[in-house]
């Protein structure tokens, strides 16, 4: 069939089973996973690729940081190994920040797909790894080597036969071993179920290669973003964002330029690299910003290749959005996880019916680890990061998501996995009141949390946290969400970044923040301000 112009009905038949496909390798993915990040709150992404390295497909389940990434890296493979040397049975890892997504605990392995001994496809797939070694995960690494295991472009399997060298390697660099090559081996293994349905797929169609079909859905996609952009004002609009930092508050500086069909996002006067490792890679910048955008132009078109292409996005080098190797990146989501409110800052001037304010944004995640004592050995540890999220902003027309983690899009971790384990207890874990800005449209609520070791030891926070000192902002007159807060039950506050020691006596607080409101608060609608009461969520 390949040398026959397939018909649109056809076109649409196959695009709906590539979307089946890649959902599918998604599934395997999370079903397999050994890190709780992935199989309980979905941190992952999976796709399909031409030979030209374009993604087609993603599944549903995956980050914006992962997959608009991912989208690049399978690029950087093609160029890396060639085309001409893949193999059937070959697969291939790496890690690398730069050319992966953007930090070195997300490992992405990409394996080309064969058809009748022709190479038709490659599968990419990323999840995010709790251990790889270094200092752990948080942000007080001075230099990418001090964050991790580093794995440059290699094979992973050569034509069925697993590089047992460099499994040694990931597995000793691990506090958690048996997970970690469990993930690796998830990793390979849902790339496989996806390059099986393909053939599947090309067999029942009776087609020779993917070219038809890939063209068909790039160019329809790129020319309906094109289509939307048509529709928007033309110009160029700037905004800044003040973030917490590190040991000084970072500047976040956009602007927005809409020419005829395409937008460009230009980061000029971001504040330059930072000391710690909350800098972002290009490519976890241009992720999140792409996401950003086409959440107001492009909603309901599929993410990718053809999509994506009218959107670019471009940042000085030695800023903090665009930190070059070897600048520690390992917290990159506290920073790259913004920029989607960054942008909405821009389009808000163009465009404010299609625009929230601004949220939590990053995620305040609970990564802990600590010591047991027992075990064969007399010791062994635990590490766990438990996915945890404040208030996203208000929307035009309707209220913030609560406890919601946007734009990341994971979910979050059930406290009765983290308790199974780890030696924590959750004493509270409940929404936050009046977290949320007031407004016409109120903000998301946060959360209360409260954690204490259940077996008198200590435990340490690898805290990775803002909006503590510069909350949400309020738009047209809503009030700012509430700042996020890092403390002890017994009133000590905590540093928002760094590592933390937390005493068998102690409790440890998370408050995290709420979403910023829209519009006057005076205009709310006096029914749902009654019901806010009622439920607990409003006091004031």
């Amino acid at each position: 069939m390949s040398d026959t112009k397939l018909s649109d009905i056809e076109r649409q038949i196959m695009w709906n089973r590539l979307i089946a496909i890649v959902e599918e390798q998604g599934q395997t993915l999370l079903r397999t996973a050994f890190s709780p990040m992935v199989r309980e709150a979905g941190d992952l992404s999976a796709g399909v690729f031409d030979p030209q390295g374009r993604m087609l497909a993603q599944a549903v389940t995956g980050t914006p940081g992962h997959v608009n990434s991912m989208a690049e890296s399978v690029k950087h493979f093609i160029r890396h190994f060639g085309l001409e040397t893949m193999r059937e049975g070959d697969a291939y890892i790496t890690n690398d920040p730069w050319m992966g997504t953007g930090h070195l605990n997300d490992f992405v392995i990409t394996t080309p797909c064969f058809h009748n001994g022709k190479l038709v496809a490659l599968f990419s797939c990323t999840s995010h790894l709790i251990d790889i070694g270094g200092i752990g995960f948080g942000p007080d690494g001075t230099d990418v080597h001090m964050e991790g295991i580093y794995i440059p472009f290699l094979r992973l399997i050569d034509q069925g036969v697993v590089n047992e060298t460099l499994i040694a390697m990931i597995r000793a660099n691990t506090r958690l071993p048996v997970d970690t090559v469990g993930d690796t081996y998830s990793l390979a293994a849902c790339n496989d179920v996806g390059c099986q349905r393909l053939t599947e797929m090309m067999s029942e169609f009776r087609l020779d290669d993917l070219d038809d079909l890939a063209a068909y859905i790039c160019e329809r996609s790129e020319a309906t973003v094109r289509e939307q952009i048509r529709a928007l004002p033309n110009g160029s609009w700037s905004n800044t964002m003040v973030t917490d930092g590190y040991d000084s508050p970072i500047e976040l500086t956009a602007t927005v330029t809409i020419s005829d069909d395409a937008i460009h996002v230009d980061y000029t006067g971001t504040s330059p690299v930072a000391a710690r490792g909350i800098n972002v890679p290009l490519s976890y910048t241009t992720a999140y910003t792409v996401f950003g955008l086409a959440c107001v132009v492009g909603r309901d078109v599929p993410n990718n290749a053809g999509s994506l292409a009218p959107l670019t996005v471009s940042a000085p080098e030695g800023c903090i959005l665009n930190a070059p190797k070897p600048a520690p990146v390992c917290s990159r989501h506290v920073i790259g996880q913004m920029l989607p409110d960054v942008v909405f800052g821009c389009l808000r001037q163009a465009v404010p019916e299609r625009v929230p304010a601004e949220g939590t944004s990053c995620l305040w995640n609970l990564n802990v680890r600590g010591r047991i004592k027992g075990g064969e050995g007399g010791q062994y540890g635990f590490s766990m990061t438990v996915t945890s999220n404040g208030g996203t902003g208000a929307r035009p027309q309707s209220d913030g998501l609560s406890a919601t983690a946007y734009p990341s899009g994971v979910k979050g971790t059930p406290v009765e996995i983290a308790e199974q384990i780890t030696p924590l207890i959750f004493w509270t874990k409940e929404y936050r009141p009046d977290s949320g800005g007031a407004g016409r449209m109120r903000g998301g609520h946060g959360q209360n949390i409260e954690i204490e070791s259940r077996i008198g030891e200590p435990f340490e926070l690898l805290a990775a946290y803002d909006r503590i000192d510069h909350p949400a902002r309020g738009r047209d007159g809503g009030r700012d969400g509430a700042p996020g807060v890092v403390a002890f039950k017994s009133g000590k506050t905590l540093p928002g970044k760094g590592f933390l020691m937390v005493p068998p006596e102690e409790r440890l607080v998370i408050k995290t923040p709420g979403g910023a409101g829209i519009g006057d608060p005076a205009e709310r609608d006096p029914a749902r301000l009654a019901a806010e009461k009622k439920a607990g969520l409003v006091t004031e």
